[in-house]
């Protein structure tokens, strides 16, 4: 009997927390809604996924400037890529690549020669 009693007030017990903890849940996405963070942490998670690297950024990576033809650019990413590659960098080549592959367009796109 007494074991029954206390199987009940678990049960209970544990049904008013689950009421309880979804209330506060509720109660704190309209608070979130109402102060525009949830708005918020959308639009930061969106800007961050489509961060993309720009121009300037990839040629201040390399170092070269508008100017600078496409076979110095190849030789400063082969420099840089192969030094990180020695000093174990793998955030820093990923950074080289990518401002290469930036590059390569515009390059492409003036008719030079940017072999991939």
């Amino acid at each position: 009997m007494a074991a029954k009693i206390l199987a009940n007030l678990i049960v209970m017990g544990s049904g008013i927390l689950a009421r309880a903890f979804v209330q506060a849940y509720r109660q704190a996405l309209t608070n979130a809604s109402k102060s525009g963070v949830a708005q918020e942490t959308i639009q930061n998670s969106v800007r961050r996924a489509s961060k993309v690297m720009t121009e300037q950024e990839a040629r201040q990576i390399l170092g070269v400037t508008a100017g600078t033809p496409w076979e110095e650019i190849v030789k400063k990413y082969d420099a840089l890529f192969e030094r990180n590659a020695q000093t174990g960098s793998f955030y820093l080549q990923s950074k080289v690549h990518r401002a290469k592959e930036r590059l390569e367009p515009l390059y492409q796109s003036k008719g030079q020669d940017a072999p991939s």
